[in-house]
């Protein structure tokens, strides 16, 4: 009788255990209905906003710390998002598209998985040159009306650190999507001082794209929320590239996302233009290609 008074006793601590975390822990429809709200709120930005697409943008700066937040209705069916961004090689297939992405591979297609990412310069680089980032990528939710993801990286290239690109989406009527994407990372002092110097000399008048006051004139931010700002934006721009050209036979899809991504960071040159198209193409057909070899062991 004392053994299972005492199993009865464990049982009803593990249960209410069970219990107090669920009650901790949103669900998904809980994540699903502050999404919608989400949407309501941002609904008249999201309707008219100087980006001339269902998209509001917004960063903010700690001190030690950078964020992005993109958040878009996307011409794409629930379905169709979430069978993209449960997928760690469809990751890769959307981080390639951004410039200074050299090269992207998922060791394992499934959650948990990794990835291992190279950035570097904005023009043609050895892998060698380029750093990398090995991103753990985590499946957070996947239900019927709601889908979360996340890629973290503990180091980055001088001396920053805990990088996350997260992905929040929920259906919206008329077959449409509702997103959440989310890109920060820290920074030490050495890495501070590095992105500061780089901004002071060849990213110097480089802008994002919040407007903010500065005396009597209101500007474009600039410095890190400039910088975040527009890697958030390329990024969306990856996404909405890769979910465009879905409905092209397979052999044309990549050729697809290249064009369509090129074009839309060509409506915000001032922010985003770096190089001309038929460079971006060429560059890009070479690290895709690079990408796809096969691994050497």
């Amino acid at each position: 009788m004392l053994g299972l008074a005492a199993a009865l006793g464990m049982a009803q601590l593990v249960a209410g255990q069970a219990l107090a975390q669920t009650a901790a822990e949103p669900t998904s429809e809980a994540n699903a209905a502050a999404m919608l709200e989400k949407h309501a709120a941002l609904n008249g930005a999201l309707a008219q906003n100087p980006y001339r697409r269902p998209l509001f943008l917004e960063s903010s700066e700690g001190a030690n710390t950078v964020s992005g937040h993109a958040y878009a209705v996307l011409d794409a069916p629930f379905n169709t998002v979430t069978a993209t961004f449960k997928s760690p090689a469809k990751w890769c297939e959307v981080l390639i598209l951004h410039l200074n992405t050299k090269y992207c591979r998922a060791s394992v297609d499934a959650s948990p998985g990794m990835l291992t990412m190279s950035i570097g310069k904005k023009t043609a680089q050895a892998l060698n040159e380029a750093s990398t980032l090995e991103f753990n990528y985590r499946l957070l939710d996947a239900s019927s009306n709601y889908m979360a993801a996340q890629l973290n990286a503990d180091k980055g290239p001088l001396g920053t650190s805990n990088y996350r690109i997260e992905l929040q989406a929920a259906p919206l009527p008329e077959g449409k999507t509702f997103m959440h994407l989310g890109y920060s990372y820290s920074y030490g002092t050495a890495s501070r001082l590095a992105m500061l110097a780089y901004l002071a000399t060849l990213g110097s008048g480089k802008i994002g794209f919040t407007q903010i006051q500065q005396g009597q004139k209101s500007v474009y931010v600039g410095g890190m929320r400039g910088t975040i700002e527009r890697n958030t934006m390329r990024y969306y721009l990856a996404i909405e590239a890769y979910l465009a050209s879905l409905g092209q036979p397979p052999a044309q899809q990549f050729n697809t996302r290249l064009e369509h991504w090129f074009d839309a960071t060509e409506g915000y040159a001032q922010q985003l233009h770096e190089v001309d198209k038929s460079s971006y193409l060429a560059m890009k057909k070479d690290e895709y290609q690079r990408q796809q070899a096969p691994v050497s062991r």
